[in-house]
């Protein structure tokens, strides 16, 4: 009886084979997808690119030669239901947080919400890591405070005023070189426009305990002490937060240590293992990107002062 059972078997896995090499993919684990909302800007050509920076974020993440199986998908508008329920991650890059931005901001914040509480990821780069006075109550409570452990204060806001300032040369430096954001990653430095004195909360600004401060930059230079410049969140709902508030100029994605330190935050906040030496992958042309430029407008001559009046 035994062995016909087993020759029962033998002859239904047989029957199931062709279908098997005709279908090698049925087999293959899920891929990880990672949600990349646009959200709209208003900066000149050559600064922020928040389009185009979205497409270069799903290239890089979905040509990681060391870590295959990422889907990414980019939007330009609030996703639905079924982008926000498979996302392992959501990464927001506009000018302020996407999600205040973008129409129907209590709703957005809710759905939100739902995701942030199954344990989903959340990344927000540059200004994308900003609020307005509008956004936030009087003592600065807002629900990112809470989803990435910190946000950019808008000049608006009643409670805290962070800084954004352009400087020639920015050191960025390691303030917690062995978590896995930082793999394959070293120092850099950058023209660019990182912001300073961001909020954590709180009358003492401190971050919470949960909070790594993962990345400083010793700012003003005229003045320097060390500012948060990158951080990142283990939440009790299980979900990861990252900022960076860079780049301001989209040319810095050419940056090879700011490239990897951002796609590496993006694979942590997934709950993906970042490689020993860091994601790798190839960055094609900016161009193929399609911003509306790749440089910045020269800065503008000062204005020659009228002749005194005699």
């Amino acid at each position: 009886m035994n062995h016909c059972i087993a020759r029962v078997v033998v002859i239904s896995l047989l029957g199931w084979w062709p279908s098997l090499i005709a279908c090698p993919l049925a087999w293959a684990a899920e891929p990880s997808r990672i949600l990349i909302v646009v959200g709209p800007t208003n900066h000149p050509p050559g600064t922020h690119e928040v389009a185009a920076g979205g497409r270069l974020m799903k290239h890089c993440l979905e040509n990681m030669s060391n870590l295959p199986n990422v889907k990414a998908e980019v939007v330009y508008e609030w996703p639905d239901k079924d982008m926000r329920d498979s996302a392992a991650t959501v990464v927001f890059i506009g000018d302020t947080f996407p999600a205040n931005r973008l129409p129907n901001a209590a709703q957005n914040l809710m759905d939100l919400d739902v995701m942030m509480r199954r344990g989903c990821g959340i990344v927000c780069v540059h200004y994308a890591t900003g609020l307005l006075g509008e956004d936030v109550k009087a003592d600065g409570d807002h629900p990112l405070l809470r989803w990435m452990g910190g946000y950019f204060a808008n000049r608006s806001c009643p409670h805290h005023e962070s800084l954004a300032k352009i400087f020639p040369q920015a050191t960025i430096k390691p303030a917690a070189s062995q978590h896995p954001i930082w793999r394959g990653c070293s120092e850099f430095t950058l023209h660019d426009e990182p912001y300073t004195n961001n909020f954590f909360g709180g009358k003492e600004n401190h971050p919470a305990t949960n909070v790594t401060v993962l990345a400083t930059s010793m700012l003003p230079p005229e003045l320097p002490k060390p500012e948060t410049v990158s951080w990142c969140i283990q939440r009790d709902d299980s979900g990861r937060g990252f900022a960076v508030v860079m780049p301001h100029f989209y040319r810095n994605w050419k940056n090879e240590d700011l490239r990897r330190y951002i796609l590496n935050g993006i694979v942590w906040s997934a709950k993906l293992d970042v490689p020993d030496g860091g994601v790798q992958t190839t960055l094609p042309d900016l161009s193929t990107f399609q911003p509306a430029a790749i440089e910045p407008p020269p800065p503008r001559a000062p204005q020659a002062k009228p002749p005194a009046k005699s």
